[in-house]
């Protein structure tokens, strides 16, 4: 826990995350990453040197999921916790009946996100984005798009004035997943009728294979991202590439 709250923390400061008196809600989808999250911002509120305010909000897809657990870690985290009810997977399931629907149901999500976000008087939202979050989004990008191109570790909303921000991306998925585990956090299934069959599992396929020969490969990517930079990737404290955990 003190381990991982040190890797949020030092990711927050290197991107200038946190400010005194904000207000940030968090994205709780149900999934282990979200959660892991969660877990750590509460954890983290606790001590940090800046005060903040906090609110986990989840954005009910309609897909009849149970989320009395997360409930319950919010009130043994002193977290408030929103549920706001959506018909975004009938709208794309059986009214619209989208062939490739995960762009349109992350926009729609997205938009329910930060409505949701704005309705509560917050300026900040935490998304649970990984390490391997990051190097897979940008070899999507390159391989699908011929772009090189990653989201930021702080992303500012123009239109809506919220501040998107990733506190995790110093922590690999593989962590991520034994802190769920070893924590018991109340992680969903998810029930998404295209989960496991999209572009970002053939790209989690193909950096699994590559990674036999080349075991530093997710490291280097990581590494050239911030040292190229991308756009906001240069980070401005004193940054160690975070070595993954067996």
């Amino acid at each position: 826990m003190q381990k991982l709250m040190g890797l949020v923390r030092r990711c927050v400061e290197d991107y200038h995350m946190i400010d005194e008196g904000d207000k940030i809600g968090v994205g709780v989808s149900g999934g282990k990453d979200s959660l892991v999250l969660l877990k750590l911002l509460a954890g983290l509120r606790s001590y940090y040197s800046k005060s903040f305010q906090l609110e986990a909000i989840t954005i009910d897809m309609g897909l009849g999921m149970d989320y009395s657990g997360i409930e319950q870690l919010c009130r043994e985290l002193d977290v408030p916790y929103t549920i706001v009810k959506t018909e975004i997977a009938p709208i794309i399931f059986d009214y619209r009946q989208e062939k490739n629907p995960c762009s349109m149901c992350s926009k729609m999500r997205r938009g329910a996100l930060n409505q949701a976000i704005l309705e509560r008087g917050f300026n900040k939202l935490a998304l649970g984005h990984h390490y391997d979050d990051a190097v897979e989004t940008f070899l999507m990008s390159l391989i699908y798009e011929g772009r090189i191109s990653c989201f930021q570790p702080v992303t500012n909303l123009d239109r809506t004035g919220i501040i998107q921000i990733r506190p995790m991306l110093y922590i690999h998925e593989k962590t991520v997943d034994h802190f769920a585990q070893q924590q018991s956090l109340p992680v969903l299934s998810n029930r998404c009728p295209v989960d496991k069959h999209t572009k970002r599992e053939e790209i989690k396929d193909l950096i699994f294979d590559l990674v036999k020969t080349y075991p530093d490969l997710k490291e280097r990517i990581f590494g050239a991202m911030q040292r190229y930079p991308l756009p906001a990737w240069e980070p401005q404290g004193r940054y160690k590439r975070p070595k993954e955990q067996e």
